[in-house]
């Protein structure tokens, strides 16, 4: 089992570590029990969150309704729910 994700039901629940103002968006991979994601976003007035709400979306081919912040709202640690994800990057295993 992946302490980053797991599955509930349908939905895949995430825990991030996010790096902003970084060069170029990616999804970088496992650092410890996080997902190490790069954002060019600056983490001021809630762009950060924003910008990473943007990127996953269009990487697991969801609305941006669809990626729901849990918690981290002002820390680089972050849990999100992406429900019913369209697609998975090749770092995530399909069930």
């Amino acid at each position: 089992m992946t302490p980053w994700y797991r599955w509930e039901g349908d939905d895949l629940l995430l825990a991030v570590r996010v790096q902003p103002r970084a060069s170029r968006d990616e999804l970088v991979g496992p650092l410890g029990d996080e997902l190490k994601i790069r954002l060019t976003a600056p983490p001021v007035d809630g762009k950060a969150n924003a910008h990473l709400v943007k990127v996953l979306a269009k990487a697991f081919g969801v609305p941006r309704n669809a990626v729901i912040l849990l918690s981290g709202d002002t820390g680089r640690s972050k849990r999100l729910r992406i429900e019913k994800p369209a697609r998975l990057p090749k770092i995530i295993a399909p069930t």
